[in-house]
């Protein structure tokens, strides 16, 4: 079916289906029912090709993840931020297009988002040395997941706030009694992670302790286990870890248990994110809840906002709350 053969059963003008298709307030109640019944009975579906060819839009936002493969599909906290965002797209005429990679040398990925074939994009977890997405940025809309590294006046973003996170997590494991607590950071070249250190260190010098040992366990579980073992090596025992993932918190609990020390009796422990790994080790995991989803959600939506033609606020910070269970 054609636009003409709704317009002709409709009884308009073919400038009228039009406007109705796209969602145009201008057009009568009467008109507007007429089109709508000459749709449904027709069973017409408008040409998105079409539609984007005459408005020189793709139609498809591109979520970049400056990661390697097996981060992201190790990781929880991005099958749980795709989802956010593909829920609020499937309610829009946008498809996504996911793009990773942990570099970008030869700029194959960066000319062909940058070529018009997406609208806009989300970036999430990116670090200082990945340039590419400031070329990326300064040709289309971008949304970063995450306050961006290298912040500069309009980037949108969504977040939590990690100082303030990290800080709960720390005055919990103070509160209970806890003196010589470590943490296990992600990577110093994210945002995310040295707010997060930021947080921890604030909380101990509220209350007058000592700062703890420090490792980067690279957001991983692998780097968590490796990262304990760094402490462990280094001499006394901490009482508590604040492990800025639960990801890194699992690791880390493997390397306690080979060492013969239980948690939370012997070393109490906190995460962060409340993903499924929170639940799948012994003891349960004490976590900080960070919205992935509904981050993923906020992200595509202001997105959705900027290619419409409005004016979203700069940053949009999410709760992030602590959950308890056996670990701490």
């Amino acid at each position: 079916m054609t636009i003409e053969e709704v317009a002709a059963a409709a009884g308009v003008s073919r400038s009228t289906v039009s406007r109705v298709v796209n969602g145009s307030t201008a057009v009568s109640p009467s008109a507007l029912e007429a089109v709508q019944r000459a749709i449904a009975e027709l069973k017409y579906v408008p040409n998105r090709a079409a539609r984007s060819l005459a408005s020189r839009q793709t139609l498809a936002i591109g979520l970049v993840v400056p990661e390697d493969t097996t981060r992201f599909f190790g990781d929880p906290f991005f099958a749980s931020v795709v989802s956010g965002i593909n829920e609020r797209l499937v309610r829009s005429d946008y498809v996504l297009n996911l793009f990773i990679a942990s570099d970008d040398p030869g700029h194959k990925m960066t000319s062909y988002i940058r070529g018009g074939n997406v609208d806009g994009a989300i970036i999430v977890s990116h670090h200082a040395s990945d340039t590419f997405i400031d070329r990326i940025a300064a040709t289309m809309p971008v949304v970063y997941g995450g306050r961006p590294v290298r912040e500069r006046e309009g980037d949108h973003y969504v977040d939590i706030d990690n100082v303030a996170a990290a800080r709960d997590a720390t005055d919990y494991l103070i509160a209970r009694g806890r003196r010589r607590i470590a943490t296990i950071t992600g990577p110093l070249t994210m945002a995310p992670a040295v707010d997060r250190l930021r947080g921890y260190r604030a909380a101990l010098e509220a209350a007058g302790l000592p700062e703890g040992r420090i490792a980067d366990g690279g957001f991983s579980s692998d780097g968590g286990a490796q990262a304990m073992r760094s402490i462990l090596d280094r001499g006394a025992v901490p009482d508590a870890v604040f492990a800025a993932s639960d990801l890194m918190a699992r690791g880390a609990m493997s390397v306690l248990a080979a060492a013969g020390l239980r948690v939370p009796d012997d070393v109490a422990i906190v995460g962060f994110d409340d993903s499924p790994v929170a639940i799948s080790v012994s003891p349960q995991l004490t976590t900080m809840r960070q919205p992935s989803f509904e981050q993923g959600q906020t992200m595509a939506g202001v997105l959705l906002d900027i290619l419409a033609g409005k004016n979203p606020p700069l940053g949009t910070i999410l709760p992030a709350d602590l959950v308890v269970r056996a670990s701490a």
